[in-house]
């Protein structure tokens, strides 16, 4: 198999105008699509213009995720605080990972994150397309005239 590691876009930037954003973003996704894998995650459709980013974020204590929105890039960020066991107690083996991680997904045009909640260790991030007026299809009258 063989893998790519390096583009050469300028061709494209030539002759494309305004497009430069949109290989920008799909670069980035290549480069850390393979690198980046934790938490699992869901991306739900729930109704014509909602969806739903399910993330599996058992462990994470309040306050210790964050969820940024910048320049129409949707950034999750999680990071574990220490965790203290009780006096005398020690792991015999920890297999329960505590790192942090750092997901980020690209918004389309008009999609707002609704809000976010936690619920048996998953966090849901609800998301919603809003159409303006000025975007939406209207029909035009035709007048006839003899």
């Amino acid at each position: 198999m063989t893998k790519i590691t390096t583009f050469d876009l300028s061709p494209f930037y030539r002759t494309s105008i305004g497009v430069d954003r949109l290989f920008d973003r799909i670069i980035n996704q290549i480069d850390t699509a393979a690198s980046n894998n934790y938490p699992p995650y869901n991306i739900v459709k729930t109704g014509d213009n909602t969806f739903e980013l399910q993330l599996a974020v058992a462990g994470f204590r309040e306050g210790e995720i964050t969820i940024t929105v910048k320049d129409g890039t949707c950034t999750i960020a999680g990071e574990q605080g220490e965790r203290e066991l009780p006096d005398g107690h020690e792991y015999f083996y920890q297999g329960i990972s505590a790192r942090r991680f750092v997901r980020s997904w690209p918004l389309g045009e008009y999609v707002e994150v609704r809000d976010a909640v936690m619920r048996d260790g998953i966090l849901t991030v609800r998301l919603e397309q809003v159409l303006p007026e000025s975007a939406r299809a209207k029909n035009i009258a035709i007048t006839y005239s003899s």
